[in-house]
């Protein structure tokens, strides 16, 4: 008779499953062997696994702990009679004579090993570069699943020691606090450990501009919130838990760590787009190849003005303006946020900064970039290097006018404009994102490194998809290591999985940030987006017919919201939307005609399930002879509506 998992106490007394060579799982989800229904279960919380020492269980991370016969377990080698613990059930491991047999011999090689001082499990050590919310998720997921067998080292620059916590350096100390709202998809939180969904989202924190769309599941929407409050809050988290997680405030050097790194498992680059430490080992990692992104063998890169705003618009009137152009995109908590605005080539050469002093122009807003705030005589200074935002001071300069236009469309008073930033966007194709960085010796394990958020997959400036393709990243890296961590050296195919998870991350979010770069004309010519809106502009100077260009933006408008409207309700009706575009000049309603609308094809789809690498392998299921039952949209589960209408309607930014 195979072991079998005997139901002891609890709702599953006297249930009986048996143990295959197949893993048997447990947790809430109802896809598991064994489904709990305990809210003290996690939805994937514990896993038997038969391996060379026998059958193993292993406790994934769950939220309440495992326990066995008592005592709170991440892993241990079953014998029979053990009673496990989840939530409100009690199992009891049952095995024939036969598996007893094999236990005892299990026991005595225990023992010889115990006897020739061999550890019975090391700890994995990790190395984490880059304290943003990509490398804190990856820290927090590695305790939250591994406990003790675990030991994270996190570098980051922008953090200070403050008595015994670590917490970010301020503005006056060199930090300027990134203020931008993103927007997190439900594929992606839900996939955090429960005690940081409930940190993170507290009713005050957040809010659900956006409709749901492909990347929603199990029901749960989009969510906006701001990005130094992620940051914040994960911060605070890991420093709670001090005896796994170690927060070095410093920024990490390859060079100089190399006689620590080559001792450690695992070194995690999570510093950004612009990160030297995988920069430092390219001979590793690969060259990036630009000429995907390219256009007549020029890589096409955005520049975006960043405007921190507050707007007078309801949420769903700007997302409805927001879809409906190409040039602008606000993306707000309550009505604060970020507008973002697409420059011209030209433009960008605008965007510069000038020494009140010196007297010499600076181009620290385009090239670190730096925030300038606005100050008390409403000029808009970079307090590190002391510059003043020249476009704001000639009042009567192109590009100011057309931010000034940028916020009469997003219903922004000009006293509610509170500072600017601007970034460069452009992206690169990466040939990998795992690689051996050191071979292992007699004394050191082997160190394995891994591209993930930024580093990895920089992409377009859609608020959050970074960030949700970053957190899709550590997600998949920290169930990786989890799983495959034995306490001996990595191979490079224990990390298959997980590589193809960023290649896949990589071609479905740049992909589609690469559509949104560039646009195909009526000529069938690919163009980019930037070169189409300075037609606009020109066209707009040059005089369009104005009551034209009002109507054709209404006809978008109304398309748009017909399609919004059952997800996102309170939509402006026809004189509201009227009224508000002929508050517009001629030039901006060109321009926002010619940038064309969301192409809503490209936003939404299919999206990228890490999920799928970590489901069980099982014989295949026999198959049925009946014929698939069909269903029309309205008899589906309500979170499965939601998913079908959002394949092909627009989605969050995020």
């Amino acid at each position: 008779m195979p072991p079998t998992i005997v139901g002891r106490e609890g709702p599953l007394a006297g249930r009986k499953f048996p143990i295959s060579d197949a893993s048997i799982t447990f947790g809430r989800r109802d896809d598991n062997n064994v489904v709990i229904a305990s809210g003290r279960a996690s939805r994937f919380h514990a896993e038997v696994v038969r391996e060379a020492d026998g059958y193993v269980l292993y406790d994934r991370g769950s939220q309440n702990g495992t326990l066995v016969n008592g005592s709170r377990v991440a892993s241990h080698i079953l014998q029979p009679g053990d009673l496990i613990t989840i939530g409100n059930e009690t199992f009891c491991f049952e095995a024939s004579n036969d598996m007893e047999t094999i236990m005892d011999a299990l026991l005595i090689k225990s023992f010889i090993k115990s006897a020739v001082n061999v550890e019975p499990e090391s700890v994995l050590h990790v190395t984490i570069s880059g304290g943003g919310p990509v490398g804190l998720s990856l820290a927090l997921l590695l305790e939250h699943f591994m406990g003790p067998r675990v030991a994270i080292t996190l570098y980051d620059g922008r953090w200070i020691q403050e008595g015994s916590r670590i917490i970010w350096k301020n503005q006056a100390q060199g930090n300027v606090r990134r203020q931008q709202v993103v927007t997190i998809q439900s594929r992606q939180y839900l996939n955090l450990p429960e005690d940081v969904q409930e940190r993170l989202f507290r009713p005050e924190s957040y809010s659900e501009m956006w409709p749901s769309g492909p990347d929603s599941i199990r029901g749960y929407g989009p969510r906006n919130i701001r990005i130094a409050y992620i940051e914040d809050t994960l911060l605070e988290i890991a420093n709670e838990k001090s005896d796994r997680i170690r927060l070095v405030p410093a920024r990490f050097d390859p060079a100089e760590q190399r006689e620590t790194l080559v001792k450690n498992h695992v070194l995690a680059i999570c510093e950004g787009g612009r990160s030297r430490t995988r920069d430092y080992f390219t001979d590793k990692f690969g060259n990036a190849d630009k000429s995907i992104y390219s256009l007549d063998g020029q890589h096409i890169q955005d520049v975006v003005l960043g405007l921190q705003v507050k707007s007078d618009l309801s949420d769903p009137m700007t997302v409805l303006l927001t879809v409906a152009q190409n040039r602008f995109l606000l993306n707000a908590l309550r009505g604060e946020g970020f507008l973002n605005m697409r420059l011209t080539d030209a433009e960008a050469q605008e965007v510069i900064g000038i020494d009140p002093v010196r007297h010499v122009f600076e181009e620290c807003i385009a090239s670190r970039p730096c925030l300038m705030g606005r100050t008390d005589h409403g000029e808009f200074h970079c307090s590190t290097h002391g510059t003043l935002f020249l476009p704001a001071l000639i009042k009567s300069s192109a590009l100011w006018k057309r931010v000034m236009e940028g916020l009469v469309l997003f219903g922004v008073s000009e006293e509610n404009l509170s500072a600017i930033t601007a970034f460069r966007l452009d992206m690169v194709q990466r040939p990998r994102f795992t690689a051996q960085l050191y071979s292992a010796t007699a004394t050191t394990p082997g160190t394995y490194g891994f591209l993930l958020g930024d580093a990895a997959n920089a992409i377009h400036f859609w608020p959050g998809r970074g960030l949700n393709s970053g957190l899709a990243s550590a997600i998949s890296l920290a169930r990786s290591l989890n799983r495959n961590w034995r306490g001996k050296a990595f191979r490079d195919a224990d990390f298959l999985r997980h590589e193809a998870a960023m290649s896949m991350l990589q071609y479905r979010h740049k992909s589609r940030a690469w559509k949104a770069m560039v646009t195909t004309d009526e000529h069938g010519v690919t163009r980019a987006i930037k070169d189409i809106i300075v037609q606009g502009i020109k066209e707009g100077d040059e005089g369009s017919d104005r009551d034209a260009d009002i109507n054709t933006l209404m006809e978008q408008l109304r398309q748009i919201r017909s399609r919004l409207s059952r997800r996102i309700p309170g939509m402006p009706d026809e004189k509201t939307l009227d009224d508000h575009l002929r508050k517009l000049k001629s030039e901006t309603l060109r321009t926002l005609l010619t940038s064309g609308a969301w192409d809503t094809l490209i936003v939404g789809g299919e999206e990228v399930d890490i999920d799928i690498f970590d489901q069980q392998d099982s014989p295949a299921a026999p198959v049925s002879k009946t014929p698939p039952v069909t269903a029309s949209v309205e008899e589906l589960p309500e979170h499965t509506k939601l998913i079908w209408r959002g394949s092909s309607n627009p989605i969050s930014p995020g």
